[in-house]
C-alpha cells in the first residue's frame, strides 16, 4: 500500500490521479488500488509505520514545513525503512527534518515552469536532460545548508534573482546518500511531478514506485549541482 501524506492541498490529488493511471496501466483494478491518502493531522506517524506501507509519499502544502503536521515525524521515522518521496513543502520538510534552513525564496515560482537538470540517478533514471518541470513554491532549501556527508543535489536550476547579474543555482531535488539512514530511498523534489506541465513527472514516479514508465531518452549533460560550501 502507498500511503500518502495530505497537506491539505489539491495537488495532492493530482499525484493521486498520476498514481492511479500507472497502476491501472500495470493491470491493477481501478477499485481497488493499493493507496491510502491521509491528512497530516489524521494520522501519528506510529500509526504510519504500523500501516507498512511500501512507499510513502509527503504532499505538497500551502504551508511551512513547522505548518505541516506529521509530515516530520513519518519523515524522521520512516526514513530509510522505507522508500519516501516528499514534494515541494514534502520536500522542503525533508530538509528542515535534517537540519537544513527553508526560507523565501527571492524569486516566487507560482505556475512557473523552469529547466531543471539533474543527475540521471534514481527518480531521474533515462530523463532528458535538462528537463521541463512545473514550480509552485516561495520558499526553498538553502544550498549551504546541506549536509553533503548525509544528502546529495539530485537536481537544480539556475533562477536569475531581481537585482542580480548572475543567476543563483537552486536546489531543486534533495537524495539521501545511500545507507545513510538504511537501505530504503529517502528523496525529495521541489517541483511537481504530478503536473501535466511536467512531461517527465509520471516517468518520475513510475521510477520511484518501480512502475513500467512511459518511454524517454536520457540526454548527457554538464551541468553542476549547487554547492554546499
Amino acid at each position: 500500500m502507498i500511503l500518502l501524506i495530505d497537506n491539505y492541498d489539491s495537488f495532492t490529488w493530482n499525484l493521486v490521479q498520476r498514481i492511479g493511471e500507472l497502476l491501472v496501466a500495470e493491470g491493477r483494478d481501478p477499485g481497488e488500488l493499493p493507496l491510502r491518502v491521509v491528512r497530516n493531522d489524521a494520522i501519528t506517524a506510529d500509526q504510519a509505520e504500523a500501516l507498512e506501507p511500501t512507499h510513502v509519499i509527503v504532499s505538497p502544502g500551502p504551508c511551512t514545513p513547522k505548518e505541516a503536521g506529521v509530515s516530520g515525524e513519518v519523515i524522521g521515522r520512516l526514513a530509510g525503512k522505507v522508500p519516501l518521496l516528499g514534494v515541494c513543502l514534502g520536500h522542503q520538510a525533508i530538509g528542515e527534518r535534517h537540519g537544513m534552513t527553508v526560507g523565501r525564496h527571492r524569486l516566487l515560482m507560482h505556475g512557473k515552469t523552469s529547466e531543471i537538470s539533474h543527475d540521471g540517478a534514481t527518480l531521474f533514471r533515462g530523463l532528458p536532460q535538462p528537463m521541463t518541470a512545473m514550480r509552485y513554491h516561495s520558499l526553498v532549501v538553502d544550498a549551504a545548508t546541506v549536509d553533503a556527508d548525509r544528502f546529495e543535489v539530485s537536481a537544480w536550476c539556475d533562477d536569475l534573482l531581481p537585482g542580480d547579474r548572475e543567476p543563483t543555482r537552486v536546489v531543486m531535488g534533495l537524495r539521501a546518500r545511500a545507507g545513510v539512514f538504511g537501505p530504503a530511498p529517502l528523496e525529495g523534489v521541489q517541483f511537481h511531478p504530478e503536473s501535466f506541465m511536467t512531461p517527465e513527472g509520471p516517468a518520475m514516479l513510475a521510477n520511484f514506485l518501480g512502475l513500467p514508465r512511459p518511454r524517454t531518452a536520457a540526454v548527457a549533460g554538464v551541468s553542476t549541482p549547487p554547492s554546499a560550501a
